[in-house]
């Protein structure tokens, strides 16, 4: 089952942020990133939603949302897509893709957009089987606060 998350499911979205975090090597941080999910909740930032197999929280999606200028409508960036290890390979992610399908024709989007690595073999082969398509045509670049480009 898919349901919109809110506070009272806080603890058990953290928990699997937290396992979604070291998946990126990024470290443990239980407490700010309780803190994180509960600003994006509270302020309406994102919209996330998690699988459940009966009381146990299997996996989420997180989508922030963008707009497009050209298409002067709004787009969603599918940004945390995590499925517990235990729980992969039952449809949870495919599920959660549909849910983010979903509020995408809710709110009238055009789409969403996702990224991911490209040493990233089970995303690169989720994403293509759920209809999305890789954009060849253009390029993503990065701005990061305190990063030069080195040439």
């Amino acid at each position: 089952m898919i349901k919109k998350a809110d506070l009272k499911q806080l603890d058990a979205l953290n928990d699997l942020f937290d396992q979604y975090r070291r998946f990126y090597k990024k470290p443990s941080d239980l407490e700010a990133s309780k803190a994180f999910l509960k600003e994006r909740i509270e302020k309406s930032e994102s919209e996330i939603f998690m699988a459940w197999e009966g009381e146990t929280a299997t996996g989420f999606v997180q989508l922030f949302p963008l707009f497009s200028s050209t298409r002067m409508a709004r787009y969603w960036l599918l940004n945390d897509l995590f499925v517990a290890p235990e729980h992969r390979g039952k449809g949870v992610s495919k599920a959660l893709i549909e849910r983010a399908k979903d509020l995408c024709r809710e709110t009238k989007a055009c789409g969403m957009y996702l990224e991911t690595s490209k040493d990233n073999h089970i995303g690169n082969q989720l994403y293509p089987a759920t209809d999305f398509k890789l954009m060849d045509s253009v390029n993503f670049y990065e701005w990061a606060m305190g990063i030069k480009n080195e040439e």
